[in-house]
């Protein structure tokens, strides 16, 4: 656990509201994400401006009211020299996974060079390119697969452990692990969370699949209508929430829920 944590967030949005240039996708969003903590959660159906959310965080969508900080500095205002900085301790995965690689690169190579940028950006991980893999369930068998071999899934884990190679201060996940077998997905964030929590990383999953966020993050948010409706534990959440959205995530789960309690 970093000795910063409890003294300054590293990502913290006060107020957020953003959208693309019409009306605001979301609106009063307050969030924190501190190293140590344990992982937030956001849920929501598709639309709701979940991965708007994460675009801001990141820098990617400046934010129309309210701000969004980085270690106590305004994203959308850090310059040049400290954007490597921030690529290094802020780290996102989306649903595309591994984007813009030649096919014909090799797993190992791939995780090797994220390694290699690490060590360049004064962030080395001291792992290797098998313990990344095995961070995000891969077996040592995969390191010399070609990328455009790879299943879906395994490109999305591919994705995570390089974004593990910098030792991240933040990791958000937007839908990270939606092409993989769900068989298999409780064992991945099982030890993605364990190799966070070694880490000291913060981290927030954005997805619709409540099981996997349940699995991962004893703080939940709800968004609906472009703001969070209800936080805290979710199962507590879906069963005690009036909210009609809420109402709604719990019915279209239902056989999830009942798993919760």
């Amino acid at each position: 656990m970093s000795s910063h944590a409890d003294t300054l967030p590293i990502l913290r949005a006060d107020g957020l509201a953003a959208g693309y240039g019409g009306a605001d996708v979301v609106h009063g969003i307050g969030l924190t994400l501190a190293t140590g903590d344990a992982p937030v959660g956001i849920v929501g159906t598709s639309g709701a401006g979940k991965s708007t959310i994460v675009r801001a965080l990141t820098g990617r969508v400046k934010p129309s009211r309210g701000h969004v900080t980085w270690s106590g500095r305004t994203v959308s205002r850090i310059g040049l020299r400290d954007k490597k900085a921030f690529r290094a301790q802020v780290r996102r995965v989306a649903q595309e996974g591994i984007a813009d690689v030649d096919p014909r690169t090799t797993v190992d190579r791939v995780v090797a060079k994220a390694l290699s940028d690490a060590r360049k950006a004064g962030r080395a991980s001291g792992r290797t390119v098998e313990e990344l893999l095995s961070d995000v369930a891969l077996e040592a068998r995969f390191a010399p697969r070609q990328i455009g071999t790879l299943s879906g899934g395994e490109k999305q884990r591919v994705a995570l452990a390089t974004a593990l190679a910098t030792r991240p201060e933040a990791l958000l996940l937007d839908e990270p692990l939606t092409a993989v077998d769900p068989a298999m997905r409780g064992e991945v964030v099982r030890r993605l969370g364990a190799t966070a929590a070694e880490l000291g990383t913060a981290v927030l999953l954005v997805s619709h699949d409540l099981e996997l966020v349940e699995r991962l993050c004893p703080t939940v948010h709800v968004l609906a209508e472009g703001t969070f409706v209800a936080s805290g534990p979710l199962s507590t959440v879906l069963a005690e929430s009036a909210h009609p959205s809420v109402r709604d995530l719990a019915g279209a789960a239902s056989q999830a829920v009942q798993r919760f309690r």
